[in-house]
């Protein structure tokens, strides 16, 4: 039996697959590494540590699953994106790398739009927000001039694990535009970003296709971990990119609902002639000469994770969501917006934060589990309203992430959203697209949409209550009311954040 080997580099931690030729999914192992916050509002992460993580997930993987080495014949990476990771000379990070959930650039991100306004938006699509790389470089080239003089080049999370795995410097072409330094429709670095903001154009790494083979397995890594020297890696892709391959969303009718860390509404584009002109990102895909676009939440299955964490930590995760069992629509009068990090689409928004309205002392702890499942779907719906006003609509939505395994949640969003939603038999997110490209770089689909008729198969769809639709309806257009009421207040309060 032959296998691939999917790598998903998470946030919080790297998971493996190893899966067959026919899609089944033998092995997985995941490893944590640490997050570091030195200040307000900065997120960074040794990139070392994702090596280490990646290393000692894949020998999990052989050793929980017995395969031998030479039964595996290829290997690809999902990725966080954004993350700026700053190489010297010798090819070494010259400091942590910052993460796609800092907001320290602020500063940097509206001085690019300053400067280059609608011309920036023709070129790169999306606007330059304060998650997104190209601020980051901008922010250590004037806060930090000493290590940006010695910067060679500079690389995405996933791009920097494959150059460590393969001793090859490239960068893959979807996670590239998630830089906002890209010229989408060219599929080439924008020289006239670079010039603007006097960038050296010899930053910016050679660009490869997801299903390109990259290079191969070092001999040291290959040993260190188990595997064939020579073994194929493959270019990879975005994690956004990948999670929807991964779900078999290949057509502009089908959408993808994703709910992770962060929260993700996306369509397949099939070519650049749909402008959102900066009210949704716009990014090439790691499918060959194909887009994608995408409305994000910053913080979805984090709103749950941070409520859990905080109030019921000793709490087993399936014993917390139990409260739920017992609670109606509307959480008992219970209202919450997902801004507890700030947010995203459709309010590009550093300073707003998260809000729970209509707290009431009949209210238990089921009903603050429930305003939370429901504010983050009405976020969503938020960017579903975006498409619409685009002139899009998607037929039905593939759910997945962690709001794909609450049957309750499943319902939620088919009534929020007014569609069909539909869950997966295998759900395995973006490491299955991972997966999915080696598969299709090794030549064993003729393309993406052949491979997810065998990799990728529908569980269970969830129809909407119209019903349940009609009150839905209704609570939306009271949350729709809670941003702009909120955010002089949430400005305000900042000077009292520690």
């Amino acid at each position: 039996m032959e296998y691939v080997i999917g790598v998903d580099l998470g946030t919080s931690a790297v998971k493996v697959l190893l899966v067959t030729r026919e899609g089944a999914v033998v092995a997985t192992g995941s490893r944590p590494y640490p997050l570091s916050q030195p200040q307000p509002g900065y997120n960074e992460q040794n990139p070392d540590h994702w090596v280490e993580a990646t290393a000692g997930a894949i020998k999990d993987v052989l050793a929980q699953s017995g395969v031998q080495a030479e039964d595996i014949k290829g290997l690809s990476y999902s990725g966080q994106m954004h993350g700026l990771v700053l190489l010297n000379a010798a090819g070494r990070p010259l400091r942590p790398a910052i993460l796609w959930n800092d907001t320290r650039t602020t500063k940097q991100s509206s001085e690019i739009m300053a400067t280059m306004g609608q011309t920036y938006l023709d070129i790169t699509r999306n606007r330059p927000l304060e998650g997104f790389t190209l601020p980051k470089l901008l922010w250590v080239k004037e806060n930090e001039p000493e290590i940006f003089a010695q910067a060679t080049t500079f690389l995405l999370p996933k791009d920097y694990l494959r150059y460590k795995m393969t001793g090859k410097i490239q960068m893959e072409l979807s996670d590239a535009a998630g830089t906002v330094m890209l010229d989408v429709a060219a599929g080439r670095w924008s020289s006239a970003v670079c010039a603007v903001f006097d960038l050296p154009e010899s930053l910016c790494p050679p660009l490869i296709q997801a299903t390109d083979q990259a290079g191969t397995l070092t001999a040291t890594f290959a040993a260190a971990v188990g595997l064939k020297p020579g073994l194929p890696v493959f270019g990879g892709g975005a994690d956004n990119a990948c999670g929807a391959i991964g779900a078999g969303i290949t057509n502009p009718d089908r959408g993808m609902c994703s709910i992770g860390t962060s929260g993700v509404v996306l369509g397949y584009e099939p070519d650049v002639t749909h402008d959102y002109h900066g009210d949704l990102h716009f990014f090439n895909h790691a499918i060959p000469n194909a887009y994608y676009s995408m409305g994000v939440t910053l913080a979805a299955g984090y709103s749950l994770s941070w409520l859990k964490n905080t109030f019921a930590p000793d709490d087993d995760f399936d014993d917390f969501m139990q409260a739920t069992i017992d609670t109606g629509i509307g959480a008992n009068g219970l209202l919450f917006t997902p801004y507890i990090v700030g947010e995203r689409t459709p309010y590009a928004d550093a300073t707003i934060r998260g809000s729970f309205i209509g707290v009431d002392s009949r209210q238990g702890k089921g009903d603050f589990i429930r305003a939370v499942m429901e504010g983050v779907t009405f976020s969503f719906k938020d960017i579903l309203n975006l498409y619409a006003a685009h002139g899009k609509t998607f037929t039905k939505l593939t759910s997945i992430g962690g709001g794909a395994h609450s049957p309750l949640w499943l319902q939620i969003q088919a009534d929020v959203f007014d569609k069909p939603v539909v869950c997966l038999q295998s759900e395995q997110g973006p490491g299955l697209g991972a997966a999915m490209i080696a598969a299709v770089g090794l030549g064993w689909f003729a393309d993406f949409d052949a491979c997810a008729k065998t990799f990728v198969h529908e569980r269970q769809t969830y129809l909407p209550n119209p019903e349940h639709v009609a009150k839905y309806a209704k609570l939306y257009k009271l949350y729709r009311q809670v941003y702009p009421q909120t955010k002089d207040l949430s400005a305000a309060l900042a000077d009292f954040r520690a």
